[in-house]
């Protein structure tokens, strides 16, 4: 009996962590197609940044862990992206329409992200810290990516508070995970932390300090 509730608490875990990498990746494409979009790419180019932005971080993480890159054995991602596309191109007038669009969709795709890299490098059974610095490259990555394929500063190198949220969320969930048993819940706080910390560096414009060149 006891055998059978601790399977079913993991099947349940297992589809929990693959919903949350189905909708990271659908809101990660949004905001990657968004962008294009604004740069005037055909669908094609359009499908490509939103699919980088989508897989990018994912893939180096799983390279650094010597894994199979995850959308190489599943074919979901693929056609996540290509529903992001059609989503994007249904309503691009209501999200050309509301200016923070981009922010809110790249936003959940980062924290969504983070987590699930966190999460399959602790399968991996590597250290907590290991796992933090994957989080935030899962969840990073793929914006740079991105900001690259369009020819612009990636976000995460000028402004913004964006892959320090990542490290955020990676602290927040080893100390929830001391004190809470429930893993989905743990991911969840971890999410959230995220996303809290974003929009609080958004609203009070909170960044890093830059870096000054030599006075001509």
């Amino acid at each position: 009996m006891l055998t059978e509730w601790l399977t079913n608490i993991q099947f349940n875990q297992e589809l929990f962590t693959e919903i949350i990498e189905y909708i990271g990746t659908f809101a990660f494409a949004i905001s990657g197609i968004r962008l294009a979009a604004g740069k005037d790419f055909d669908l094609f180019g359009a499908y490509v940044v939103g699919l980088v932005t989508a897989i990018g971080g994912g893939t180096i993480r799983d390279l650094c862990l010597d894994l199979t890159p995850f959308w190489m054995l599943n074919a979901s991602y693929l056609i996540w992206t290509a529903t992001a596309l059609i989503f994007v191109i249904l309503f691009r007038k209501h999200l050309i329409r509301l200016n923070n669009t981009f922010f809110i969709f790249d936003t959940i795709g980062l924290a969504l992200f983070t987590v699930v890299g966190i999460e399959k490098t602790l399968d991996c059974n590597y250290a907590f810290w290991v796992a933090i610095i994957m989080g935030t490259i899962t969840g990073a990555a793929g914006g740079v990516i991105r900001d690259i394929f369009i020819n612009q500063i990636p976000l995460i190198f000028r402004k913004e508070i964006y892959a320090i949220a990542c490290i955020i969320g990676g602290i927040i969930y080893y100390i929830s995970s001391k004190f809470i048993d429930d893993i989905t819940l743990v991911q969840i706080i971890s999410a959230l932390s995220v996303i809290l910390t974003r929009v609080i560096a958004v609203k009070y414009k909170i960044g890093l300090p830059h870096i000054k060149g030599e006075a001509n």
